[in-house]
């Protein structure tokens, strides 16, 4: 990740020390993250991307495309929430119009404190477990095989308020920042 952050970085004519501050982290840890000595968290990952006006999952995307993408289960890219409970794994190739995510929310975890927006359009099918589905303040309760699709500009999040973890699929179009 560190050298496709370096390389999206140089292609926009940023420093390191621009990229820090439209990010607000520090340049050290632009640094690291860089040089492959540290991983961010996921709240930082959505930081500098934004920084870098890119999806999120830009940031790991290899640079050779192909006509078709194969995403190996054992080679996909986790994603860690950063206060714990939720990783994602990128289950599309990350180079096309959509973003698909497999996500494992641990029992009692939410994807974040508040919902977050951004613009673009998100399904979620629940694979395993109950998954609360939140937007704009309501809530739904989705069981296996249930799906809910909304605009995500709306802010939204995810919610496991039963005690095993629950696993679900996750497509947005356009992949989010």
């Amino acid at each position: 990740m560190g050298e496709r952050i370096r390389e999206l970085r140089a292609a926009r004519s940023m420093t390191a020390t621009e990229l820090a501050k439209a990010a607000d982290v520090s340049v050290g840890l632009i640094s690291q993250v860089e040089r492959g000595i540290t991983d961010p968290s996921l709240e930082t990952v959505r930081r500098i991307a934004r920084a870098l006006d890119t999806p999120v999952f830009n940031l790991f995307q290899d640079t050779d495309l192909e006509r078709v993408a194969v995403v190996r289960k054992d080679r996909r890219m986790d994603i860690r929430s950063p206060q714990g409970g939720l990783v994602y794994q990128r289950v599309s190739a990350g180079s096309g119009k959509i973003e698909v995510l497999e996500g494992l929310l641990e029992a009692g975890a939410a994807s974040s404190e508040t919902g977050w927006s951004h613009p673009s359009d998100e399904c979620v099918v629940v694979l395993t477990g109950r998954l609360v589905l939140e937007v704009d303040g309501e809530r739904y309760e989705l069981k296996p095989g249930d799906s809910g699709s909304f605009d995500s500009r709306l802010p939204h999040r995810y919610l496991n308020e039963t005690t095993k973890p629950v696993r679900f699929l996750l497509s947005v179009t356009p992949p989010s920042y």
